[in-house]
């Protein structure tokens, strides 16, 4: 029974491995754990990302300090991305909606 429950949280673990990371929502935690990312670097990206609005591509991963071509090679599998735009579309829709009228009573 010990080896089952061994073998499952494996499998569970392998799978929690794999699952990409989203640059537009990751947490620091989340891009620590990525390779060859370290607290200042998952900083650094978060950082980025509050300046820019969010990540448009993963590729402009690149344009943050410390990843290079090489680092970003290895991530590039670890990596996904939820587009700005769709994220955003929303809130900008209730931003540009007019805004309710208050309702008056006549009187009478």
């Amino acid at each position: 029974m010990f080896r089952l429950s061994l073998a499952i949280a494996a499998a569970l673990a392998s799978q929690l491995a794999c699952a990409a990371v989203n640059l537009n929502t990751a947490t620091k935690e989340e891009l620590v754990a990525l390779s060859g990312i370290g607290p200042a670097k998952a900083q650094a990206i978060l950082d980025y990302r509050a300046q820019h609005g969010g990540f448009k591509s993963v590729e402009e991963l690149k344009e943050v300090k410390g990843i290079g071509a090489r680092r970003f090679e290895k991530l590039k599998p670890d990596l996904t991305l939820t587009p700005v735009a769709a994220k955003t579309a929303g809130r900008e829709a209730k931003a540009t909606a007019e805004p309710a009228k208050p309702q008056t009573r006549s009187r009478q």
